[in-house]
């Protein structure tokens, strides 16, 4: 049995970033990162199951089916310098997407060779965060998955302008 050299990893230094198709059904070549993420909810992969029983079973039978991704949320610190990046990033999305485009999405740690890439499309405006006393503002971003990847090469992403 082999035994781990490490005991885990940190989320520190995890970066979220963007990347956008220039052909369609590629991985883009190049992402940029989104500032001042919060946290990035996981993506299960529930798998549904498919009801196989016949008529002479007592009990109920299944197969598996298609895995099911769910939704996906990402959380982003709220600024001036923020909801520029991140309204622009919508809007970018879906001018894309009418373009028959899509956009990416990459997670990489600094303690991973591969990154994790999720394919989705993200709604059209920065949402109303829930506001309460002495605590960050933040703001969920949800993101329907068009594609879960997984892992894949790392792309090193660049700082957004």
């Amino acid at each position: 049995m082999a035994t781990a050299t490490i005991p885990g990893i940190s989320t520190l230094g995890v970066t979220f970033s963007v990347g956008y198709e220039t052909t369609s059904g590629k991985k883009p070549t190049s992402f940029e990162i989104l500032p001042r993420c919060n946290d990035i909810a996981e993506i299960t992969l529930e798998t549904e199951t498919i009801d196989a029983s016949a008529l002479e079973d007592m009990t109920s039978r299944y197969i598996a089916g298609r895995a099911d991704t769910g939704t996906w949320d990402v959380t982003f610190n709220l600024t001036n310098e923020t909801i520029p990046i991140l309204q622009e990033m919508l809007e970018t999305s879906n001018e894309k997407l009418a373009t028959n485009l899509r956009t990416w999405f990459q997670i990489s740690s600094p303690y991973l060779t591969d990154s994790f890439f999720v394919v989705g499309q993200p709604g059209t405006k920065i949402p109303l965060p829930a506001i309460a006393q002495n605590e960050l503002l933040t703001g969920a971003i949800s993101i329907a998955i068009d594609e879960y990847i997984g892992t894949d090469t790392k792309v090193e992403p660049t700082a957004g302008e």
